[in-house]
């Protein structure tokens, strides 16, 4: 699963990146860790602006929940069932792009998780990528505001991601800038079941 990410560059280089303006700097903050059950606001693209970057929220609540508690069970999304899940069905065709430069996961030492090593996944070279991810709007029912989050699309691990990601063996699905816009552009899921951007892993 992917509930530990960064996004440790500059404004400048994610739009230069991503093509993209950052539209509030003031929200925009760099970090070596986001910690998803922490419900961080996070740099992310729409399909409805993909020249902007906006910060949302991750664990997306859908538009029918009656409270935020739902979020800590949807910080990721099973590209395989996003049809089918009640939380997830109504955003399929509402992507995003979720920006990072790495996320972590802990590879089980041992078979009941007890001792557990922990690795820092990148691209090579540390480079900038995006996450599969999808969208919601929600009407806070205390305050009126609109909440907007997301989820981080997930599938079953390759590759290395299947000798650290050990017990469950999934992985986020992580674009290549080819397929981004494909992606924003609401092509078939069947196109992203199979990750094939190259990982590198440093223990910590």
């Amino acid at each position: 699963m992917c509930f530990h990410s960064k996004q440790s560059k500059d404004a400048t280089k994610v739009e230069k990146r991503f093509n993209a303006v950052v539209n509030d700097m003031l929200n925009y903050s760099p970090t070596d860790h986001y910690n998803g059950f922490e419900y961080p606001q996070t740099p992310v693209i729409t399909d409805e602006n993909p020249g902007l970057i906006e910060h949302f929220r991750w664990g997306l609540i859908p538009h029918w929940a009656k409270d935020e508690k739902i979020r800590q069970y949807t910080l990721n999304a099973k590209i395989e069932t996003l049809h089918k899940k009640p939380s997830f069905r109504n955003s399929v065709s509402k992507r995003c792009l979720v920006i990072a430069d790495g996320f972590y996961e802990w590879r089980w030492l041992d078979s009941k998780g007890r001792r557990k090593q922990k690795y820092l996944v990148t691209l090579p070279g540390d480079e900038l990528y995006a996450y599969a991810g999808i969208w919601s709007e929600w009407v806070s029912t205390v305050t009126g505001e609109i909440v907007r989050t997301y989820s981080i699309v997930t599938t079953e691990a390759t590759g290395i991601m299947r000798e650290i990601h050990n017990s469950k063996k999934r992985m986020p699905v992580i674009l290549t800038p080819k397929n981004e816009q494909f992606w924003l552009q609401n092509a078939p899921l069947s196109g992203f079941v199979k990750v094939e951007v190259p990982l590198e892993a440093s223990p910590i």
